[in-house]
């Protein structure tokens, strides 16, 4: 099986600071992969270089499009989108003027198939459109619990939920690759729980490979299968949680401890 994923010496320079510094991955289909590291490590930069929001300054990312490796480094972010990526942020980016199910609705956009006259004419492909567009929105929210309050304001969702919804948003793309960006930040622990068997269901629906940054040790540990630390933009370890936990590197990054 070829890697869906594959990161070689990744670096992105700001000015004279290398933000990610040679930083090689490889992942296969499927996989749910931890990213960790401490404040600054570089975790955000390396998603940002994945999803195309910065250009790398060396080195290739190459993804499985077709049957066939695909450099998409410096792809601009929609370019990537299209081939089955998506993302949700560290701050929360939703519409918060708009109801759950606009939000959902509004990603799955760049699927229509319908012109413009179509839409003006009221076209029967307009409708019909339309009502599947609404119909899968409707089956992301229920995968993510939010069902109820699909007509609700984004905005007036607790924290949790908005965390839920921008899910939802990314799963309405249909990706292959799903990159979480701290999908536990601000949670109590049962939110957590509900988080960690909430990706492990959507993953098996959706036979989605996904790579997530987190800083819940626990959350981390209970879900990855495979780890790769940064620290100061350069990859420190990888392996699976037990390595990652007795590694002396990462003890070194994490508690300042001479080795």
């Amino acid at each position: 099986m070829e890697p869906i994923l594959e990161v070689k010496n990744l670096t992105r320079n700001f000015g004279g600071l290398a933000a990610v510094s040679n930083v090689s991955m490889q992942i296969m289909p499927g996989e749910l992969i931890g990213l960790i590291g401490p404040n600054g490590a570089g975790k955000t930069t390396l998603f940002n270089l994945l999803t195309g929001v910065y250009e790398p300054s060396e080195g290739l990312i190459e993804m499985q499009v077709d049957g066939k490796p695909k450099q998409i480094g410096g792809m601009k972010p929609y370019k990537i989108t299209n081939l089955g990526v998506a993302r949700t942020f560290q701050n929360i980016r939703l519409f918060k003027s708009m109801t759950v199910l606009e939000n959902v609705e509004v990603a799955m956009q760049r699927n229509i198939q319908y012109g413009t006259m179509s839409a003006i004419l009221r076209l029967p492909k307009f409708y019909s459109e339309e009502r599947w567009i609404k119909e899968k929105a409707i089956e992301y929210l229920k995968d993510v619990g939010l069902y109820q309050k699909r007509n609700e304001l984004a905005t007036n969702l607790p924290y949790g939920e908005q965390r839920r919804l921008e899910i939802a948003r990314a799963l309405a793309i249909q990706p292959k690759i799903l990159y979480l960006d701290e999908p536990a930040a601000g949670m109590n622990p049962q939110e957590t729980a509900d988080l960690t068997k909430l990706i492990h269901e959507i993953r098996e629906k959706y036979h989605l490979t996904i790579i997530l940054i987190e800083h819940d040790m626990s959350l981390v540990m209970n879900i990855c299968e495979r780890i790769y630390v940064l620290d100061y933009g350069k990859m420190i370890a990888n392996g699976n949680p037990e390595e990652i936990k007795n590694n002396e590197f990462v003890i070194k990054a994490y508690l300042g401890e001479e080795i």
